[in-house]
């Protein structure tokens, strides 16, 4: 790089300004995508056309490093973790004293924020049981008059409010959940699937612990929000250990290592074999011989990406959710009477 380019370390100059407005507008960033926001600063400084295969990890973290430096006396900083899918670093601008919901709700209404909270409700409680672990919700469960309107975990002072909530139409839901992914708050995958991205686990870490989670002396005992054994973030994409009562998770981009370094592929708890075939995330749904019966019955094939038209689902992105709908509405009763039929053995 030309000698003459802007030192992030010496002076916070228009470059770095640029950097950072660009980086909280998008939410969370990758190196990929710091290198494109870089490479484009850098051809208007330099007035020649900088690609992005230019721009090298030194200017990443430098620019990284002076962001940081101007979040700091406003309560913000930088984190990091690794995309549960990718395996990319993302990095994303996290309050480090308010609520995070709170920040959140500078920007909505008070129907739409209790909208928030009942889908997170859904995928953290409703779709999130000791036999299936979703933690993610379709498009069609997400409209859902349950999530539409009603009742969320609420404080005293919410509940008053939540008394008052006129609920959000279908149409306002789906702009709002376009809104939630397009700030990088929520993920859709190719099947559907609604989940919290990598800067929403980020950011409402603390918050998540203490909505879903139950204190207790218990270290076995089953709670909503869990950890990879191996990395210790956050795990709602990934594979679990067979036996239900073990609460042993990985990320599918930490498996390949953790067991590389163990002298077998054993839960390190129960020491059940570790067969990779029981899973966290929507493949809890996904992966059932009843939703593949169910495509193989309708035509889609399994690995099929959804398609869009100017924000619109496709027939074929519609059909799928209303299949892994359809099948969670069975798991959810084969559950039911699983639980029913271990609560009669133990009597």
């Amino acid at each position: 790089m030309d000698i003459d380019r802007d030192d992030p370390h010496g002076n916070y100059t228009d470059g770095n300004r640029a950097f950072l407005q660009a980086f909280m507008a998008r939410g969370q960033l990758s190196l990929n995508d710091s290198k494109q926001i870089l490479a484009a600063i850098f051809s208007i400084q330099e007035n020649r056309e900088v690609s992005h295969e230019e721009v090298t990890e030194e200017d990443f973290k430098s620019y990284m490093s002076a962001a940081a430096d101007a979040l700091s006396p406003l309560d913000y900083e930088i984190r990091s973790t690794k995309d549960q899918v990718t395996k990319a670093r993302i990095y994303a601008i996290v309050n480090s004293i308010s609520d995070p919901l709170t920040q959140m709700a500078t920007t909505r209404t008070t129907e739409e924020m209790l909208y928030v909270k009942r889908l997170l409700d859904a995928m953290f409680e409703t779709y999130n049981t000791p036999r299936r672990e979703v933690m993610a919700i379709t498009g069609i469960q997400a409209l859902e008059k349950k999530v539409l309107k009603g009742s969320t975990r609420a404080s005293e002072a919410e509940a008053v409010v939540s008394n008052t909530d006129k609920g959000l139409t279908g149409g306002e839901a789906e702009k709002l959940l376009g809104r939630l992914v397009t700030e990088k708050w929520l993920e859709r995958s190719a099947q559907g699937f609604y989940r919290l991205s990598s800067r929403a686990l980020m950011e409402l870490r603390s918050w998540l612990l203490d909505a879903y989670n139950e204190e207790t002396d218990d270290p076995d005992e089953w709670q909503r929000i869990k950890f990879c054994e191996a990395c210790k973030d956050i795990i709602t994409v990934g594979q679990r250990c067979v036996r239900v009562d073990c609460n042993v998770r990985l990320h599918d981009i930490c498996e390949a290592a953790y067991w590389n370094s163990r002298p077998n592929k054993q839960c390190p708890k129960c020491n059940t074999a570790w067969d990779g075939e029981h899973f966290v995330g929507q493949r809890a749904i996904t992966s059932t011989e009843e939703y593949l019966r169910g495509k193989r019955r309708s035509g889609i094939s399994a690995n099929n990406k959804a398609s869009s038209s100017r924000g619109r689902r496709t027939q074929q992105v519609v059909e799928e959710e209303e299949e892994a709908e359809e099948e969670q509405e069975d798991v959810e009763m084969d559950d039911e009477e699983e639980e029913e039929a271990e609560e009669d053995d133990e009597e």
